[in-house]
Protein backbone atom coordinates (compact mmCIF):
# COMPACT_ATOMS: atom_id res chain seq x y z
CA UNK A 1 0.00 0.00 0.00
CA UNK A 2 1.17 3.63 -1.03
CA UNK A 3 1.14 6.11 1.70
CA UNK A 4 1.26 9.75 0.32
CA UNK A 5 3.84 11.51 3.01
CA UNK A 6 2.91 14.88 4.06
CA UNK A 7 5.39 17.33 4.32
CA UNK A 8 5.13 20.31 6.31
CA UNK A 9 5.88 23.41 4.84
CA UNK A 10 8.24 25.00 8.03
CA UNK A 11 11.21 23.74 9.46
CA UNK A 12 10.90 23.22 13.58
CA UNK A 13 7.78 24.21 15.59
CA UNK A 14 4.95 25.63 14.46
CA UNK A 15 4.60 29.61 14.92
CA UNK A 16 1.07 29.26 16.61
CA UNK A 17 -0.98 30.19 19.93
CA UNK A 18 1.35 31.50 22.36
CA UNK A 19 5.26 30.80 20.55
CA UNK A 20 3.50 33.68 17.80
CA UNK A 21 2.16 35.81 20.88
CA UNK A 22 6.13 35.77 21.80
CA UNK A 23 7.05 36.01 18.36
CA UNK A 24 4.59 38.92 17.49
CA UNK A 25 6.30 41.14 21.12
CA UNK A 26 10.12 40.36 20.14
CA UNK A 27 9.68 41.71 16.99
CA UNK A 28 7.85 45.28 17.90
CA UNK A 29 10.70 45.84 20.08
CA UNK A 30 12.70 45.87 16.29
CA UNK A 31 10.17 47.85 15.10
CA UNK A 32 13.02 50.39 13.32
CA UNK A 33 13.93 47.50 11.53
CA UNK A 34 10.53 47.10 9.62
CA UNK A 35 10.46 50.77 8.78
CA UNK A 36 13.97 50.86 7.37
CA UNK A 37 13.34 48.17 4.58
CA UNK A 38 9.90 49.31 3.95
CA UNK A 39 11.62 53.06 3.61
CA UNK A 40 14.74 51.06 1.67
CA UNK A 41 12.19 48.74 -1.23
CA UNK A 42 9.26 51.31 -1.43
CA UNK A 43 11.19 53.06 -4.23
CA UNK A 44 10.80 49.30 -6.40
CA UNK A 45 7.32 49.30 -6.28
CA UNK A 46 5.13 51.27 -8.86
CA UNK A 47 2.25 53.42 -7.23
CA UNK A 48 -0.87 51.41 -6.83
CA UNK A 49 1.36 47.96 -7.38
CA UNK A 50 0.06 44.52 -5.53
CA UNK A 51 2.61 43.77 -3.17
CA UNK A 52 2.91 40.09 -1.62
CA UNK A 53 4.76 39.65 1.93
CA UNK A 54 5.27 35.82 2.45
CA UNK A 55 5.32 35.18 5.72
CA UNK A 56 4.88 38.19 7.54
CA UNK A 57 4.53 37.19 10.93
CA UNK A 58 2.52 39.69 12.42
CA UNK A 59 2.15 42.32 9.64
CA UNK A 60 4.84 45.02 10.84
CA UNK A 61 6.49 45.15 7.64
CA UNK A 62 3.16 45.44 5.84
CA UNK A 63 1.70 47.58 7.73
CA UNK A 64 5.29 50.36 7.34
CA UNK A 65 5.03 49.51 3.74
CA UNK A 66 1.40 50.98 3.87
CA UNK A 67 2.23 53.97 5.27
CA UNK A 68 4.63 54.87 2.67
CA UNK A 69 2.33 54.34 -0.60
CA UNK A 70 -1.11 53.47 -2.20
CA UNK A 71 -0.39 50.01 -2.67
CA UNK A 72 -2.35 46.59 -2.50
CA UNK A 73 -0.68 44.24 0.29
CA UNK A 74 -1.22 40.88 0.40
CA UNK A 75 0.43 38.71 3.06
CA UNK A 76 0.58 35.13 2.88
CA UNK A 77 1.82 33.06 6.03
CA UNK A 78 1.05 29.49 7.35
CA UNK A 79 0.52 30.04 10.83
CA UNK A 80 -2.92 30.54 10.93
CA UNK A 81 -2.47 32.32 14.71
CA UNK A 82 -0.06 35.35 12.22
CA UNK A 83 -2.91 35.70 10.09
CA UNK A 84 -4.69 36.58 12.40
CA UNK A 85 -2.63 39.04 14.29
CA UNK A 86 -1.92 40.56 11.18
CA UNK A 87 -5.51 41.55 10.30
CA UNK A 88 -6.08 42.82 13.99
CA UNK A 89 -2.60 44.62 13.35
CA UNK A 90 -3.61 46.23 10.07
CA UNK A 91 -7.03 47.20 11.41
CA UNK A 92 -5.55 48.91 14.58
CA UNK A 93 -3.50 50.79 12.21
CA UNK A 94 -5.89 51.97 9.62
CA UNK A 95 -4.54 49.81 7.08
CA UNK A 96 -6.24 48.33 4.03
CA UNK A 97 -4.18 45.17 3.46
CA UNK A 98 -5.34 41.32 3.08
CA UNK A 99 -4.03 38.09 5.03
CA UNK A 100 -4.53 34.97 4.06
CA UNK A 101 -2.89 31.13 5.45
CA UNK A 102 -0.76 29.35 2.81
CA UNK A 103 2.11 27.69 2.21
CA UNK A 104 5.18 29.87 0.02
CA UNK A 105 5.69 26.36 -1.75
CA UNK A 106 2.57 26.56 -2.92
CA UNK A 107 0.26 29.82 -2.99
CA UNK A 108 -3.04 29.91 -3.58
CA UNK A 109 -2.45 33.30 -6.61
CA UNK A 110 -2.98 32.94 -10.00
CA UNK A 111 -0.09 33.83 -12.25
CA UNK A 112 1.91 37.01 -12.70
CA UNK A 113 -0.30 38.19 -10.09
CA UNK A 114 2.25 40.54 -8.09
CA UNK A 115 4.49 43.46 -8.65
CA UNK A 116 6.26 43.07 -5.62
CA UNK A 117 7.42 40.68 -3.33
CA UNK A 118 9.47 40.05 0.13
CA UNK A 119 10.31 37.56 2.34
CA UNK A 120 12.66 38.64 5.03
CA UNK A 121 13.65 36.32 7.72
CA UNK A 122 11.37 33.45 7.08
CA UNK A 123 12.59 31.75 4.00
CA UNK A 124 15.41 29.80 5.98
CA UNK A 125 12.92 28.14 7.09
CA UNK A 126 10.71 26.55 4.47
CA UNK A 127 11.16 22.64 4.38
CA UNK A 128 10.55 23.20 0.10
CA UNK A 129 12.48 26.43 -0.73
CA UNK A 130 13.11 25.49 -4.65
CA UNK A 131 9.33 25.26 -4.85
CA UNK A 132 9.11 28.44 -2.66
CA UNK A 133 11.35 30.15 -5.43
CA UNK A 134 9.61 28.83 -8.01
CA UNK A 135 6.23 29.92 -6.65
CA UNK A 136 7.72 33.54 -6.41
CA UNK A 137 8.51 33.44 -10.35
CA UNK A 138 5.03 32.42 -11.17
CA UNK A 139 2.84 34.71 -9.58
CA UNK A 140 5.43 37.25 -10.16
CA UNK A 141 4.54 39.44 -13.20
CA UNK A 142 6.54 39.93 -16.39
CA UNK A 143 9.11 43.39 -15.32
CA UNK A 144 8.33 42.36 -11.53
CA UNK A 145 11.22 42.51 -8.65
CA UNK A 146 11.12 39.85 -5.64
CA UNK A 147 13.19 40.56 -2.53
CA UNK A 148 14.50 37.73 0.10
CA UNK A 149 16.34 38.58 2.77
CA UNK A 150 17.31 36.31 5.42
CA UNK A 151 19.79 36.51 8.11
CA UNK A 152 21.52 33.07 7.32
CA UNK A 153 23.86 32.80 4.30
CA UNK A 154 22.64 28.61 4.03
CA UNK A 155 19.02 30.23 2.98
Amino acid sequence: MNATKTVKGYKGIAMEGVIASWYARITLKDIKRHRLMAAALVKHIPAGGKVLEIAPGPGYFCIELAKLGDFQITGLDISQSFVEMCRKNAAAAGIRAEFRQGDAAAMPFPDNSFDFIFCQAAFKNFTRPVQAIAEMYRCLRPGGQAVISDMRRDA
